[in-house]
C-alpha cells in the first residue's frame, strides 16, 4: 500500500509543479507546518495525484471544470491559483471567460463578479509576464 501511496504522492506533486510551479509543489509543501502536512499530502495524493491523473478527462477540461466549481462556490483565492493553472494546462483566455460566463449564469451574478475580478488580477499578471 506505501507504494500506492508514495507513486500517487509523486504524480500529485509532477501535476502541481507542472500547473503552478515550484511555488505551489515544493515551496509550499516545504512550508507545511504538523498542523496542516497532513492536509497537504491528502491534497497532493487525492486531489492531483489520483484525481488530476485520471485518463477519463485531459487536464484542460478538469482545469474549466474546477473555474466553474470555484465560481459557484464563491472561492476567489483558490480560483486565482487556478486559471494561473488553466494557462499552464491550455486553457486559453476566451475559454477562461466563457466558463465564468455560462457559470455566473447559473451560479448567480455576485459569483461571477467574484470570479472575473479574481481572473482579470491573474490574467493581468499573466500578460506583463509570459510563460
Amino acid at each position: 500500500m506505501a507504494d500506492t501511496k508514495d507513486a500517487a504522492f509523486a504524480a500529485g506533486m509532477q501535476v502541481r509543479r507542472e500547473m503552478f510551479g515550484p511555488g505551489g509543489a515544493e515551496e509550499r509543501y516545504a512550508q507545511a507546518t504538523d498542523f496542516n502536512r497532513p492536509f497537504e499530502d491528502v491534497v497532493t495524493r487525492y486531489c492531483f495525484g489520483e484525481t488530476w491523473t485520471r485518463t477519463g478527462l485531459d487536464r484542460k477540461t478538469r482545469s474549466l471544470i474546477t473555474l466553474a466549481a470555484l465560481t459557484a462556490l464563491t472561492k476567489p483565492n483558490q480560483l486565482k491559483a487556478h486559471v494561473a493553472g488553466a494557462l499552464a494546462n491550455g486553457c486559453s483566455i476566451e475559454e477562461i471567460r466563457e466558463t465564468l460566463l455560462h457559470t455566473a449564469v447559473y451560479a448567480g451574478v455576485p459569483a461571477g463578479v467574484e470570479a472575473f475580478n479574481a481572473a482579470a488580477e491573474v490574467l493581468a499578471r499573466h500578460s506583463k509576464n509570459p510563460p
